[in-house]
């Protein structure tokens, strides 16, 4: 049963009543757990009577129903564990779960985030018209337009010059400082986006997230202080790797602009570091100018936080505010056909419910995300903090401890450099499902070499074609078992038409979207991150004893103290050599 992933109701419930939460209760909410109920039942016994895909991709019928195309995106299911019957039951697991009237609520401003008290509103970022009312409160979008139309000007006065730094000189790097929601987002859409920006509207832009020092070293080598421009990005303005990295930052600023010119620590602030936060009180205390804080609500979450200001504003001064704004759009479109397109025609429903049939009835506990673009390179990333960091829970959202796995660990590297490096696991080893990524036309130039009939960007794409069918047909070899393939391993198919800020503004949004179908479906809050916060708070202890040097100033267990001691053992003697 453990290894088909059907974990069937038991009678180990908790046998205390579990903790309610005090957030309103919404009228969307179901009782009990989805597993309760006679859509899972079916599904559960459903799951491992289908058939092997060699046999399931011979049925021309059920293949092409298996192909959704909205907005200019196909989705390919086909070579999902799946008959013709299986959407339709999952479709209406997702119905006896409210997927429709949660989805509803999100789009509302309801404050869907129970244990945190507040909405899931980052639809309301990329809003192009109507009213976005948080809670039956204020309309957000003129706050929200308001903030765009400052960043748009901001970033115009440093990309012209008109900014200048505290010697006079016009800024040509953007020092982005954060971590997790506030780095992975726009990094991934930066990257993305750099092959098919002109060269000429470019200025740099690094990210420093990681509190090692050798990051730091890294993002600023070669920098001039007196040409950067820092960016910290921090809701809260306390996360404790952002601001060490920015204090480390605002003393090398200082450094670096007085040995050129000399100046006051004061205005070298105001004129090198902006921030984006909703804490200006505590930016401010910062040295940095009340004018050049850029705001956003409570209601976004820090992995949903691309089209905000945390996203936005490094964006922008990377390159200019139009692109920007045709990614707002892009995700828009997708913000929309989810809201109304129906269930099984619905691209981030048909998405996420294969996903979640295979981890929770066909226990894969792991996912592949192949971008056959080398401008996605950062994509997997992001999305696995958006995925695991939002469905890796274990009670639903009543508090109730699950009795079906729910969550999938998230992987990927872009094609072909993947297939060099662990696709010899996906088609031998252990079942993965696999998400392909690929775009009809490249961002580069493309080359057709001498002798070639076909261009570069068909090489990688005849890769993008034949790695599913590979997994999902296999290959006999009676001779060899070595070159033995089983095959019956799932994967499904994303074409896009180009990489552009439209398109991956839909892309962006579609998983987003995505992740919280599954835990719609699942009964889970996929807005917090309360296993975050726990390493949080033990951190700080172990800090206690690092400036103490001293392994017993904290109750530590004896395997967390003879490591502490270690530690200070190899640190002293590296310090002598």
């Amino acid at each position: 049963l453990r290894q088909s992933g059907i974990l069937q109701a038991t009678e180990i419930r908790k046998k205390q009543a579990p903790q309610q939460h005090q957030a309103r209760d919404l009228t969307t909410r179901m009782p009990g757990l989805i597993s309760s109920t006679a859509e899972y039942a079916a599904l559960a016994k459903h799951a491992p009577e289908v058939g092997h895909l060699k046999e399931l991709l011979q049925n021309a019928e059920r293949n092409k129903g298996m192909l959704v195309e909205a907005e200019g995106i196909v989705l390919d299911y086909s070579r999902q564990r799946m008959t013709a019957e299986t959407m339709p039951m999952l479709v209406k697991l997702a119905e006896k779960a409210g997927l429709e009237g949660k989805r509803d609520a999100m789009f509302g401003g309801v404050k869907i985030n129970a244990t945190e008290g507040r909405a899931a509103y980052h639809v309301a970022l990329r809003a192009q018209e109507g009213t976005y009312p948080v809670d039956g409160g204020a309309d957000q979008l003129p706050f929200i337009r308001g903030v765009l139309d400052k960043i748009e000007v901001f970033s115009e006065k440093v990309r012209s010059g008109s900014w200048v730094g505290a010697t006079g000189k016009k800024m040509k790097t953007i020092l982005a400082i954060g971590i997790g929601g506030s780095y992975l987002g726009p990094e991934f859409v930066y990257e993305s986006l750099k092959a098919s920006q002109p060269s000429a509207t470019k200025l740099d832009l690094k990210f420093l997230a990681n509190v090692d020092p050798v990051d730091f070293q890294r993002q600023t080598e070669g920098l001039d202080a007196e040409t950067t421009l820092a960016v910290v990005v921090s809701k809260s303005f306390t996360t404790a790797e952002t601001m060490a990295n920015a204090k480390v930052v605002k003393a090398w600023l200082a450094e670096g602009v007085k040995k050129s010119q000399g100046g006051v620590d004061t205005e070298i602030i105001r004129k090198h570091v902006v921030a984006v936060s909703t804490q200006k009180e505590l930016t401010s205390k910062f040295g940095i100018d009340p004018e050049n804080v850029f705001e956003f609500g409570d209601y976004v979450g820090g992995r949903f936080s691309v089209h905000s200001p945390v996203g936005m504003l490094p964006l922008a001064l990377a390159y200019g505010m139009a692109p920007c704004r045709q990614f707002l759009a892009g995700a828009h479109a997708m913000d929309q056909h989810f809201k109304t397109a129906p269930l099984a025609s619905n691209l981030p429903v048909v998405l996420g419910l294969c996903g979640l049939y295979n981890s929770t009835f066909l226990g894969y506990e792991c996912k592949a995300l192949l971008p056959y673009a080398q401008s996605l390179l950062r994509f997997p990333a992001h999305v696995q903090q958006l995925d695991c960091e939002s469905n890796g829970k274990s009670v639903s959202l009543e508090g109730e401890p699950l009795d079906f796995s729910a969550g999938e660990v998230v992987f990927g590297e872009p094609g072909t450099n993947g297939q060099h490096s662990f696709y010899q696991l996906l088609h031998q080893g252990r079942v993965v499902p696999c998400e392909f990524v690929g775009f009809a036309k490249s961002q580069a130039a493309d080359v057709t070499l001498e002798g070639s009939s076909v261009s570069n960007h068909d090489e990688l794409m005849a890769n993008f074609f034949a790695q599913p069918d590979a997994l999902a047909l296999g290959k006999d070899d009676p001779a060899n078992p070595h070159k033995v393939f089983s095959g019956n391993r799932p994967s499904l198919s994303i074409l896009l038409p180009e990489i552009s800020p439209f398109t991956m503004g839909q892309l962006l949004a579609l998983y987003e979207h995505r992740v919280a179908v599954q835990g719609f479906v699942w009964g889970i809050n996929s807005f917090d991150q309360e296993g975050v916060q726990l390493g949080k708070a033990l951190a700080k202890q172990v800090l206690k004893a690092l400036a103490e040097k001293s392994s017993t100033s904290g109750s530590f267990n004896s395997s967390t103290v003879a490591l502490l001691d270690k530690y200070f053992e190899l640190a002293a003697a590296a310090t002598q050599k």
